[in-house]
């Protein structure tokens, strides 16, 4: 248990910084839709759909790997709490447009995401 406690504490370490670094980047532009949080969130669907594909082909759902990437990684790149905040700060401005855009697009581009990656990971 405590390997996997460290697997899953360093796969989400990475994970956080990388999503630091994306989202300091993106969303420094100052664009009324967050894109930084957005591309984390899309890449992090997609990523996750292929390592999930991968651990259900090769019967590995409980490995170590799978453990930190999708669990460790995974958790730490995406982030739930910071796309609410924002959408509840689109939504405290008045702009409700690109609430809209942005709330639909993430949803829809995270479902297409994930399934995307389970069709690539059959070819793993």
């Amino acid at each position: 248990m405590t390997k996997q406690i460290i697997l899953v504490f360093l796969g989400g370490g990475l994970g956080s910084a990388l999503r630091f670094l994306v989202t300091k980047y993106l969303n420094k532009a100052h664009f009324n839709i967050p894109y930084g949080t957005l591309t984390v969130n899309i890449l992090g669907s997609l990523l996750l759909g292929i390592i999930l594909g991968w651990a259900i082909k090769n019967n590995a759902l409980n490995s170590n790997i799978n453990l930190a990437l999708a669990v460790g990684f995974c958790g730490g790149f995406t982030t739930f709490s910071t796309f609410a905040f924002e959408n509840q700060s689109l939504l405290k401005s008045g702009d409700y447009l690109h609430f809209l855009i942005y709330t639909l697009g993430s949803i829809i581009l995270g479902i297409l995401a994930i399934g995307l990656g389970l069709f690539f990971s059959k070819s793993l």
